[in-house]
């Protein structure tokens, strides 16, 4: 509110305030791919690539998991350290899969690719845990 001297103080104290809990309590938005190859029965190569989102991102939670935190705030980290829990949770969301099979002279062999196409991710980090949840 103004006075009637033209100090807007209060109003401006207030519009800050919420400015910076909307920052603090807003979650982020990551952009996350993975890609997982398998060779003749041998994993040949797995990459999972997360970037920040560089504008916002739309649509609805789908559902979320909860990973714990073990004094890093990057989420590449906390990923890393509870790496075998994210790839069960993104097998459970859905993967695209390509197998092909070829068999030339008697010989058997075949390449299976699994993938994650680039996916818009909703990331919560507290002090003891990150949610992060796909969105639609």
């Amino acid at each position: 509110m103004r006075s009637r001297d033209g100090n807007n103080y209060r109003s401006l104290a207030i519009c800050s305030l919420i400015f910076l809990n909307s920052l603090v309590l807003n979650a982020s938005e990551y952009l996350i791919s993975y890609r997982y190859v398998v060779k003749d029965l041998t994993l040949y190569n797995e990459t999972l690539l997360i970037s920040p989102a560089m504008k916002p991102c739309d649509g609805n939670i789908k559902e979320s998991i909860e990973l714990s935190v073990n004094d890093d705030d990057k989420l590449d980290d906390i990923i890393e350290s509870n790496s075998q829990e994210f790839i069960d949770f993104i097998h459970k969301i859905g993967l695209d899969v390509e197998h092909k099979e070829i068999t030339k002279n008697a010989q058997n062999s075949s390449i299976t690719i699994l993938t994650l196409k680039t996916t818009c991710f909703k990331v919560d980090i507290n002090q003891n845990f990150a949610k992060i949840s796909p969105l639609n």
